[in-house]
């Protein structure tokens, strides 16, 4: 099954979730409910220290993550056919503790509030069934005239 970045973004380079970047983390998200979900297994170049992945590994990852759900969000809104694109405003990681390595980690991410053009997004990342890290960002569809606005 295709995830939403190789649906609707398959040439994007991003460093998190851009299909296209051989050097990047790939992340794949799905739709499941109003969540996006996402598995990803860290490999030893990302690590921190012994058996912790770097904290910003994590970030990335869910930075991408919500980046993705504001933007499925605002696809689904709109009854749109692409996806509109999408930018961070900000975002706020919460490592609640180290995140292991050599195991699947489990992304889910909502929507909590929205308007015309931001979304505020919640997520998790666990690991081994545990919480290791939460984050809060805004995401703001952008119009054409911002850099980012073919990045699709």
């Amino acid at each position: 099954m295709k995830s939403l970045q190789e649906t609707y973004a398959p040439g994007s380079r991003c460093y998190g979730c851009g299909p296209a970047n051989e050097q990047g983390l790939r992340i794949r998200s799905f739709a499941s409910g109003d969540e996006l979900v996402c598995d990803w297994t860290p490999q030893p170049y990302h690590l921190a220290f012994e058996n912790v992945v770097n904290g910003g590994i994590i970030g990335s990852l869910l930075d991408c993550h919500s980046n993705w759900t504001a933007a499925h969000h605002f696809l689904k809104q709109r009854k749109a056919e692409e996806v509109p694109p999408t930018v961070t405003s900000d975002f706020h990681v919460t490592l609640k503790r180290p995140t292991p390595m050599g195991t699947n980690l489990h992304l889910r991410a909502h929507v909590v509030e929205s308007t015309e053009d931001r979304a505020v997004v919640e997520a998790i990342l666990e690991a081994n069934g545990k919480i290791t890290a939460t984050c809060r960002g805004t995401f703001v569809a952008v119009k054409e005239g911002h850099p980012a606005f073919f990045r699709w």
